[in-house]
């Protein structure tokens, strides 16, 4: 399929729509893997770079995505991990096998890339350590969300969290993130588990995933809920999902002695952190940011979807709109505008 067009979402300018445009598929190279995307989510780290949250992006024009569904169609030199006809993963965390060198897709006369992997795109050049076979009866678009949002979210509740069984944790931000790790948290028999977001639709489904106490913090003070709910004293854990410096702050603020405040979400790179009065803070309480969990995909994966197979995990409820990737500026606004859980991409 060398020279072979497709079909790609490309991010050309910060801030502005995605552009549907033709991409060639070059040459597999050592630990190079092609892959036939079926599914790809869209996680609230696309928008991030759509918004550039990190700043100046070097690297335009490029592609997005980092967690999908797919099957494998060829592989490059060096590749033992999968195999053609394999049904993946693919996913940002490094796994098993080789850590190849990320592609270049030639375009108009030029090229784009996007690192070791990307799922915006009907086909894509992996890295054979950013993917993960699977059995083939699991549905491409719950192969997807374990490419970030579930072994992310499950990932921070036992590896960086280190959530005990009664021990009460918030979650602010109700997206694909922040439900799944307020599953883990109930599966880990959490209590108070407290959901906070500005839509009382994400409310409803932080709820059904297992919330004890919602706060919609449009309509309410979030230190007097939490407070009410938790006492005085605070959470032992506070996770942010939203990015926001002023959420972050008080989230650290409503951290427990010894607790933690753990951020998935990037704040904007001009945004500072002020944490006033910092000698009523000196509790030993932690103030840490997620490294996707800490997960290892090779054998967190399948660990998580045998618990979904035996109907312990629920994912296909977290998945509320699907579009084409023709739509997938659509999809976009819609996130935006805290309109869904997990939105899927179909190919």
């Amino acid at each position: 399929m060398i020279g072979h067009e497709i079909k790609a979402a490309v991010l050309e300018k910060l801030n502005s729509p995605l552009i549907l445009d033709q991409v060639q598929l070059p040459e597999l190279k050592c630990g190079q893997v092609l892959v036939k995307v079926e599914r790809s989510g869209i996680c609230g780290a696309q928008l991030g770079e759509i918004s550039g949250v990190k700043g100046e992006d070097k690297y335009l024009p490029h592609l997005l995505g980092h967690e999908g569904g797919g099957i494998v169609v060829d592989v490059g030199p060096g590749v033992s991990h999968v195999k053609v006809n394999d049904h993946v993963v693919m996913h940002w965390r490094k796994g098993e096998g080789i850590e190849a060198a990320p592609p270049k897709y030639p375009r108009n006369g030029g090229f784009v890339g996007g690192g070791w992997v990307t799922t915006f795109n009907e086909f894509a050049l992996v890295s054979e350590n950013r993917l993960t076979a699977i059995p083939r009866e699991i549905p491409f678009q719950i192969a997807a969300l374990l490419g970030c949002s579930v072994t992310t979210a499950l990932g921070l509740i036992n590896n960086e969290a280190n959530l005990k069984m009664g021990q009460s944790i918030a979650v602010a931000g109700c997206g694909g993130v922040g439900l799944n790790i307020i599953q883990g948290a109930a599966m880990a028999s959490a209590d108070p588990i407290i959901a906070i977001d500005l839509y009382d639709n994400k409310l409803k489904m932080a709820h059904e995933f297992g919330a004890t106490n919602i706060i919609n913090s449009s309509k309410e003070d979030i230190r007097q809920a939490v407070k009410q709910i938790a006492g005085k004293g605070g959470v032992d854990v506070f996770v942010d999902c939203t990015g926001k410096v002023d959420i972050i702050g008080i989230g650290y603020e409503l951290t427990a002695a010894k607790g933690k405040t753990i951020l998935v979400g990037q704040p904007q790179h001009e945004h500072d952190l002020v944490l006033p009065s910092m000698v009523r803070n000196f509790t030993g309480k932690i103030l840490m940011d997620s490294q996707g969990g800490q997960s290892n995909p090779t054998t967190d994966i399948p660990r998580y979807l045998n618990l979904y197979q035996k109907g312990k995990l629920n994912l296909d409820k977290l998945i509320t709109h699907s579009f084409k990737l023709d739509h997938i500026n659509t999809a976009l606004d819609k996130i935006r505008n805290g309109e869904t859980g997990r939105c899927i991409i179909e190919f």
